[in-house]
């Protein structure tokens, strides 16, 4: 795959059939569905100075592969989504695991057996694990709102415990939210696992870390004869809508252009800013081997960083005497800083003010929102890819 660093001065959009803006997960999958599907030629605009979306990872000082805007950790139950990306990359035998750094007790999460021997002592904790298997079964996530419907005393003891130590001073220092904002229906949610299987997502079938880095997958998928890529290139500049359609440097254009930016950003947020959460991440780089025995520890009952994620841990690197961890702070974003909008906060209002922003394009039937940031959603990387592939067919119908 090759690249160019801003638009040529003689760029032509009529050239090209489908303009793609972002070349994250929703705007790649849509360029090479396209591509290889209608023979459509395709131009991809980012506006970073690399391919990759937040996805990008990278060799930072010491030679090590860092997920520079987080870890990404591929897992799906969707079949068509792990067959589509297995096309660009090999995977590792990667299983996420993450401990909770509870009181200095390290702690696996979902909360499981070994996490009650660990909170209750071995004795308690395992009549706990007893009467939770004795009414619920083995090997199942029973959310803490279910075990409080029981009213026994011992299963809401473990409801409380997970509420209060895994769940709520971690939520606040995500959110940034007041124990009294947290949505009584989302705290009911949080689960249990009953059982010993201390993966992250023990149910997903596909799960691992690409062999060769996020960066080369995206590389080779948008690797394809009628795919041109432009990096440093903002939309806004170029982009410009009517009453009569779409303009593309100011004249009108015909084909379809597929959207994965945000839509507020893109008119100005002259309805008002749709709010998310950011991150702050900070990298260090540490001269000895291994700093935690896991990718990720959340601090969910202490420190004012949510969680540290060691990347070696994850994707099987092999450097001695160095590893690089990263601290995340979470905070407010503010819109037109040059953050990164990470976590949309879905409310009621902000649900409203999106909608307000959708209907300004709904008629436009050559344009079309996609991903996380243009639908305004919380979408894991499979499900991202997933809504560029559903959007992907409905244009390869139409054609």
């Amino acid at each position: 795959m090759t690249s160019d660093i801003g638009l040529p001065s003689d760029f032509n959009p009529d050239l090209y059939d489908v303009i793609v803006i972002g070349a994250g997960y929703a705007g790649a999958t849509c360029a090479r569905r396209l591509a290889e599907t209608c023979g459509s030629r395709v131009a991809v605009l980012e506006r970073r100075n690399h391919i990759a979306g937040n996805a990008y990872d990278c060799l930072d000082a010491a030679g090590i592969l860092i997920h520079k805007y987080g870890p990404h950790i591929y897992h799906t139950y969707n079949d068509r989504v792990h067959q589509f990306l297995s096309r660009f990359t090999e995977w590792t035998d990667y299983q996420h695991k993450v401990l909770a750094n509870i009181h200095g007790t390290l702690m696996p999460v979902p909360f499981n057996h070994t996490s009650l021997k660990l909170a209750f002592g071995e004795e308690h904790g395992e009549h706990l694990y007893e009467k939770l298997v004795a009414t619920f079964g083995e090997n199942k996530k029973v959310p803490i709102m279910e075990l409080r419907e029981k009213n026994d005393a011992e299963l809401a003891e473990v409801a409380d415990y997970v509420y209060e130590n895994v769940f709520l001073h971690y939520t606040m220092k995500q959110w940034g939210k007041t124990p009294d904002q947290i949505d009584p229906s989302v705290t009911g949610r949080v689960p249990v696992f009953i059982g010993d299987d201390d993966r992250y997502f023990p149910q997903a079938p596909h799960q691992g870390m690409p062999v060769d880095g996020y960066t080369r997958l995206f590389e080779r998928m948008l690797d394809h004869d009628l795919i041109d890529v432009f990096l440093e290139v903002d939309a806004r500049d170029l982009l410009g809508f009517s009453s009569d359609g779409i303009t593309v440097r100011e004249r009108p254009y015909g084909g379809e252009i597929i959207y994965t930016g945000p839509l507020d950003e893109l008119f100005d947020y002259d309805l008002g800013a749709l709010p998310y959460r950011t991150l702050d991440m900070v990298f260090e780089t540490l001269d000895q081997d291994q700093f935690q025995p896991v990718g990720t520890v959340n601090y969910t009952t202490s420190e004012d960083f949510t969680r540290i994620t060691e990347f070696k841990n994850m994707t099987g690197q092999v450097v001695p005497g160095k590893t690089t961890i990263m601290r995340e702070y979470s905070k407010a974003y503010e819109p037109g800083s040059g953050q990164t909008p990470y976590y949309a906060i879905i409310e009621d209002e902000t649900q409203a003010l999106y909608r307000r922003y959708r209907e300004r394009v709904e008629g436009l039937l050559n344009f079309h929102p996609v991903g996380r940031l243009a639908e305004y959603r919380y979408y894991d990387m499979d499900a991202v890819c997933a809504s560029a592939l559903e959007l992907s067919d409905e244009i390869v119908a139409q054609r």
